[in-house]
């Protein structure tokens, strides 16, 4: 089970392989640049982005299939383990099984693609991406896949999770993976999973956020020994440029926020997006120019 502790400026993390393994609490940051897969020079952002992030102390990386830019983002760790500047044992990154690649056969083949795409041997933790499966797309024809078919409609496939959830099993088995674990699940789905593992999930990763907080299903992770990540903690930040959440007030806006940042003597913040991918960081913090 994962188990995360935390002292005054690290978190800890209890991986299956037995061990702590320390991740200090500024040093996190997720690849979510867009990019394409195509032959990458040197100044492209997404590897300008993680090899500077990992210049600067940032060790854990979270990826995925979906968000287009493994090659690009593996290029930039590859530059920096060439180099000296980290050793592999030392970043802790995160990559997710597309909805596309969810029946048994396609599993293995598609995380030794991701994982060639970025240039490792194994990721830390393998997460799937979604629970919904999805007509398999053949990555020679189309990579991402994304949501949508040929013809501009979601085809569902029916793979259950338990034959998807062995498959991720085996990534452990053959050490392609050392962690598995849940994205964007609810608790029916992860007892369900619980009761049939042969390896528990580690890590469930949920959007979480004050308009957000899905507390029941946090406790309920509390009680199995499930890790909690978020996505989209400062809010729907990431869903604008899709067009949704235009009209939900931005949280750093919302009257509490400024209250307790008047409180502490802070300024408080006109705008905020977080999205590495449409914005300048910089613009939030300074400490986030590297993400320009």
């Amino acid at each position: 089970m994962v188990v995360l502790k935390r002292t005054d400026a690290v978190s800890w993390v209890w991986l299956m392989e037995g061990k702590y393994q320390p991740l200090p609490r500024d040093q996190m940051c997720g690849p979510h640049f867009s990019s394409s897969n195509s032959a990458f020079p040197i100044d492209i952002p997404s590897l300008k982005t993680v090899y500077n992030a990992i210049k600067a102390g940032y060790r854990l990386f979270d990826g995925a299939c979906d968000y287009g830019n493994e090659k690009e983002a593996g290029e930039g760790v590859r530059r920096a383990l060439k180099e000296g500047i980290v050793k592999r044992e030392e970043l802790f990154i995160t990559s997710k099984l597309w909805n596309t690649f969810h029946a048994y056969e396609h599993v293995k083949m598609i995380t030794k693609k991701q994982l060639d795409l970025w240039g490792i041997d194994y990721f830390d933790l393998f997460l799937v991406h979604f629970p919904v499966s999805l007509r398999y797309v053949d990555p020679s024809h189309r990579y991402p896949p994304e949501w949508w078919g040929d013809d501009g409609k979601v085809h569902l496939q029916n793979t259950p999770m338990h034959e998807t959830w062995k498959a991720m099993e085996e990534l452990v088995d053959e050490g392609l993976a050392k962690n598995i674990g849940l994205s964007n699940c609810q608790g029916s789905l992860v007892l369900d999973v619980m009761q049939y593992a042969r390896y528990e999930p580690q890590v469930l990763q949920v959007e979480l956020h004050p308009y957000l907080s899905q507390q029941p299903l946090v406790d309920l992770c509390k009680q199995l020994g499930i890790a909690v990540t978020a996505y989209s903690s400062f809010g729907p930040q990431s869903y604008l440029e899709l067009g949704m959440g235009k009209t939900v007030p931005s949280l750093l806006n919302h009257d509490m926020i400024s209250t307790i940042a008047s409180a502490h003597g802070k300024a408080r913040i006109s705008s905020l997006n977080v999205h590495l991918r449409m914005n300048n960081p910089a613009d939030i913090d300074p400490r986030l120019a590297i993400f320009a």
